[in-house]
């Protein structure tokens, strides 16, 4: 039984981007930059995938990684992660979003020692640069204590800076604590059972987010701050600044 896994959930289908998993971004697809990408950052760690539809298993065992079919029924990326976690049997997981193809050994490497502190549940952010992806929807926020505990993650925009309205500007967004959560987690082995037992929240409905059940649920989640440069590929357009960043 390993002590670190890193289990990325795969879903097929994306209300934002139908099929973006298998989306080729120079012949290759989406997944699989994503599984080059942890297997040289990270090779260490056991990686799987813990894929909803068989395309998917073709696709990351045909490259030579492991894949894990999953209930297709599966409300979330964590429900997703418990599941395969069953067989993998690691005392600790990291999750890697399936569409966050520039991972980064420090980003890892700082879930892992978050995760081995007094919080069941860990993960990152990254402080915004710019006004427009602070206003984008896409784009998750968090905002947290002096202790680096979440207090809450929205789409929409927080803090809200009342006095300035929407007249802020760049120079505001990055000179205030304004931070973009990213798609990376980890968590104990015995928390992923508990979270799977817990029904959806109601937050988490309405946002679409899925951390938010735990943290309805009373469960702290710890978080760290990183300046890695990272992309999530949310629609088809992030896919192509993907591309040009490949050259």
């Amino acid at each position: 039984m390993p002590a670190f896994a890193i289990i990325v959930p795969c879903r097929l289908e994306s209300t934002r981007f139908p099929g973006k998993l298998l989306h080729p971004i120079k012949g290759k697809p989406l997944v699989l930059w994503v599984a080059e990408r942890i297997a040289a950052q990270a090779p260490d760690y056991p990686l799987w995938f813990a894929v909803d539809h068989e395309s998917l298993a073709a696709c990351i065992e045909g490259a030579g990684f492991r894949a894990i079919l999953t209930d297709p029924g599966h409300p979330s990326g964590t429900d997703r992660i418990a599941q395969a976690n069953r067989t993998v049997r690691s005392s600790y997981v990291l999750n890697v979003q399936a569409d966050e193809p520039l991972v980064s050994t420090g980003q890892l490497q700082a879930l892992a020692k978050l995760i081995q502190g007094d919080c069941p549940m860990a993960t990152l952010c990254t402080p915004f640069q710019r006004v427009v992806d602070f206003y984008n929807t896409n784009q998750v926020k968090v905002v947290m204590t002096q202790t680096g505990r979440a207090l809450y993650f929205s789409r929409s925009p927080m803090p809200y800076a009342r006095d300035l309205g929407l007249t802020v500007d760049d120079a505001w967004v990055a000179a205030n604590p304004c931070f973009k959560h990213l798609g990376l987690y980890a968590y104990k082995a015995d928390f992923l059972e508990k979270f799977v037992a817990l029904p959806p929240g109601r937050l988490e409905q309405i946002e679409k987010l899925e951390q938010l059940r735990a943290l309805e649920a009373g469960y702290p989640i710890a978080i760290a701050t990183t300046d890695d440069p990272t992309i999530g590929v949310d629609t088809p357009e992030d896919a192509k600044k993907f591309e040009a960043q490949l050259g």
